[in-house]
């Protein structure tokens, strides 16, 4: 059973940084394609970033492209998203997720990815 536990939200300050962590469980990753969602009150969830976990490629949204960074960490089954320069548009509960299809894609709607996490709540003041 994939499990997917994201940590790291919380409250700060816009200009501010947060890096949020999904630890992944249950399987070997190395096929799969990990993204970053978020949610918005009253809004879509939308996607972030995306990481290929073979090769380590990466996409992101126009709107966090020179502010996000996704990473992996292979050894713990883990991965990250750095955020800086935090803007109040930012705020939005954050999800993992991951697409176990090995299609060597990035996909950015939410109905490509088989597996979420919780969210974890990330909120940026003005």
């Amino acid at each position: 059973q994939v499990q997917l536990v994201e940590s790291g939200g919380g409250l700060v300050q816009a200009g501010g940084s947060l890096r949020l962590s999904c630890a992944a469980s249950g399987r070997t990753f190395s096929s799969y394609i990990m993204g970053w969602f978020r949610q918005a009150p009253g809004k879509e969830r939308e996607f972030v970033a995306g990481i290929r976990w073979s090769v380590g490629s990466t996409r992101y949204v126009d709107s966090v492209k020179g502010r996000f960074t996704i990473s992996r960490d292979n050894a713990k089954n883990t991965m990250y998203l750095q955020m800086n320069s935090l803007k109040p548009d930012d705020t939005a509960v954050y999800y993992c997720a991951a697409d176990r299809r090995n299609s060597g894609i990035i996909a950015t709607m939410r109905f490509s990815y088989d597996y979420w996490g919780q969210g974890t709540q990330v909120t940026v003041s003005s």
